[in-house]
Parts: C-alpha cells; sequence; structure tokens
C-alpha cells in the first residue's frame, strides 16, 4: 500500500459512506483546483479499506473503522502544531514497532507457523525507549556490546525453542547416532563424525586450503535424499575444503582422493538447530561421499 496520504474531502467519502460518527468536512467543488484535489484524494483511497483491515496490510479490525477514520481526520488537522507532529509520529513508530519489527522478531525466532510463542514487548520498549533517549545510564550494556550479544542470544534462544518444537526427532537422531556407533564397520573421526568405507583410495588427502571435486549424495535418517550430484544427469561438483558443513570439512581432511565413503555427520557439525530447506533442525546427515581429485 503505497498510497495512505488523504485528503479531508477524501476522508469525508469514507466517512459518509460508513462512519456516521465522525464528522466529516463539506466538500464544495467551487473551483477547478477543488475537484483536482477532491478527485486526488478519492484516488489515493484506493485500496486503503485493504490495506487497513486485511493481514496483508495493518491487520485492523474492521469493526473499529471509525476509530481508523477519526485517526486519519486527527492526523490530518493537526496543521503546524510541532508537538502534535512529534506525539503523531510517535504512534505511528510505535505501531511500526508493534506490526513490523517485533512480529519479524517471533517470525526469526519461532517460525512461520508458531502461534504461541511471543517476544517480551516490554523488554524490547525498555531497550527502546532507553536508546531511543540516549540514556546511557539506564543502559543494561554498552551499545557497542549489542551487536555481539544479539547474535549470541539469537542462537542460544532460537536453539531452545528448536528444542521445544523437534525434542523427540531430537531423540531419534541421537538414538541413530549411538547404533552407528556400535557398528563395527564405521570408523570414528573428530566432532562426533562417522566413516564407512565403501572404496578405498590412495591418492594425496586434501587440506584446508584446498579446494576438491567430488560427487555425493546426502540424506536423512529416514532415507529422504535431499540433494544428490547422481541425479539428472548432474555433474561432480567443485568446492572449497572449508566451505561446507563441519562435517564435510572433518570428513575431507582425512581422506584420500580416489576414496568413497558413507559420512554419518551429527546435527552438532552438520546444521546444529537450524532449518534448511527439507532439512528439519538436529538433523543427522548421512552422506555417501566420492573423492575424485585435488584442485590445483
Amino acid at each position: 500500500m503505497k498510497k495512505i496520504t488523504m485528503t479531508l474531502a477524501a476522508a469525508a467519502a469514507l466517512v459518509l459512506g460508513s462512519c456516521g460518527s465522525v464528522s466529516a468536512p463539506k466538500a464544495e467543488l467551487e473551483n477547478d483546483l477543488d475537484t483536482l484535489c477532491y478527485a486526488y484524494g478519492l484516488g489515493q483511497s484506493n485500496g486503503l479499506s485493504e490495506y487497513a483491515f486485511t493481514e496483508r496490510g495493518l491487520g485492523l479490525d474492521s469493526a473499529y473503522e471509525a476509530e481508523f477514520i477519526k485517526g486519519i481526520m486527527e492526523g490530518a488537522n493537526i496543521g503546524g502544531s510541532e508537538s502534535k507532529k512529534a506525539y503523531y509520529s510517535g504512534i505511528a513508530i510505535g505501531q511500526q514497532l508493534v506490526n513490523q519489527v517485533t512480529k519479524g522478531l517471533k517470525y526469526e525466532i519461532f517460525g512461520p507457523n508458531d502461534s504461541i510463542n511471543e517476544v517480551n514487548l516490554n523488554a524490547f520498549m525498555a531497550g527502546f525507549i532507553s536508546g531511543a533517549k540516549k540514556d546511557s545510564a539506564s543502559y543494561k550494556f554498552k551499545m557497542e556490546e549489542v551487536e555481539g550479544i544479539i547474535r549470541a542470544k539469537m542462537t542460544e534462544v532460537k536453539a531452545k525453542a528448536m528444542e521445544a518444537q523437534y525434542g523427540e526427532y531430537k531423540k531419534q537422531n541421537e538414538e541413530y547416532m549411538k547404533k552407528v556407533a556400535k557398528d563395527a564397520d564405521v570408523k570414528p573421526l573428530a566432532d562426533g563424525v562417522y566413516y564407512k568405507v565403501l572404496q578405498e583410495g590412495t591418492g594425496a588427502v586434501p587440506t584446508l586450503s584446498d579446494r576438491v571435486k567430488v560427487n555425493y549424495e546426502g540424506k536423512t535418517i529416514d532415507n529422504n535424499i535431499f540433494d544428490s550430484t547422481y541425479r539428472d544427469g548432474r555433474e561432480p561438483i567443485e568446492l572449497g575444503v572449508t566451505q561446507v558443513i563441519k562435517g564435510w570439512t572433518t570428513a575431507l581432511t582425512s581422506m584420500p582422493v580416489g576414496s568413497k565413503w558413507e559420512l554419518y555427520i551429527p546435527s552438532d557439525a552438520g546444521y546444529g538447530a537450524q532449518e534448511s530447506g527439507p532439512i528439519k533442525p538436529f538433523s543427522t546427515l548421512v552422506f555417501t561421499v566420492e573423492l575424485l581429485e585435488i584442485l590445483k
């Protein structure tokens, strides 16, 4: 919704249509300029109701349309009052914080389908207002620390939220890795990674600074394949040894060229508590990896 500025005449048209409790200014179209202003205002109102009263817009309750129109009228009538301008601008920003910023924070933490959890609006506003007033004496921590704290706490809070949602799935994946560890045909690597040799290689072993060419297939413990170079005539891929998940780096730096291994990568060495496309949080990943060459 790009057009939300309205003249009093356009507001009157809406008021007369449905909001008799709000007095409407009269639109006397005595000359061409009056007619132009009225038509312009009317045009600007096009789509306003859809913007105001649907989830795609402001998500307001249409039962309060009269209050919405009243607010428009009051906002349009503040004239040159600097105090009123400041007050109404503050209201607008407050609404943006609630309807956009904190909703976006909730989405990032709890995901798009959560209808139970909420962010702490009071804590958010305490931080926001302290910062807006530049009241450094009331800050809980220094402004230069904020970015690092957000990163660290976002990771922790999201992990807890995902564990609450996917706790049973996490247990299933941990049990799977316990069974893998007991398999006589698999061998351990660092970071909780295990591997089974499908084909022995005799070539050089990549270092962290190398790029390699590989074929691979990845699946979850329920045998759902999420990616494969063996499908649809795809070519082997080229990648940096450190440009992959941790479990891959661990395996590649132990794997001679010519090898074909089946890797068992716990979530801590994979995507952890993050969701990545079809890969759920806390997923153990099972890869078949064929190391073709180290690129020069």
